[in-house]
């Protein structure tokens, strides 16, 4: 099991504004706030974002590099994703994939994919009794 996952941000309050209402949504609650960094919790796990030093922001984030490409969280339904959708739609944050939505991931794979602040992508995926990636072994 995850115990934490750490991640710096470019602007920690914004990071705080699009991540609050979307953990929320998700059952996170808030765990740990300081100056420079905040965290949610939800079980045993929490995710905890930093402010990035300024003399560390010479380089932006992108998913392509080595490093984090995208966090994935499940949904409680494939009602939850389209709640969700909406009110991404609302907030003016754009929907990776549009085109493909809501199977961006495959035929049997419920999701919604979209950007943070800092273009980490994040997925919100239904659970599915057929899905392959859940039943895959390793």
């Amino acid at each position: 099991m995850l115990h934490h996952l750490e991640i710096y941000v470019s602007n920690l309050k914004k990071s705080i504004e699009f991540r609050d209402w979307f953990l929320s949504e998700l059952g996170y609650e808030p765990f740990q706030k300081w100056d420079s960094g905040i965290s949610w919790k939800y079980g045993e796990t929490y995710l905890v974002f930093v402010q990035t030093d300024e003399r560390f922001m010479d380089i932006p984030y992108h998913r392509r590099r080595v490093g984090l490409n995208h966090l994935a969280f499940h949904a409680e339904s494939k009602e939850k994703v389209n709640q969700i959708t909406a009110q991404l739609k609302e907030k003016g944050i754009n929907i990776l994939y549009q085109d493909k939505h809501p199977f961006a991931g495959g035929d049997s794979h419920y999701a919604v994919y979209f950007e943070d602040p800092d273009r980490i992508k994040v997925e919100l995926v239904a659970p599915e009794k057929n899905n392959k990636i859940y039943n895959q072994k390793i």
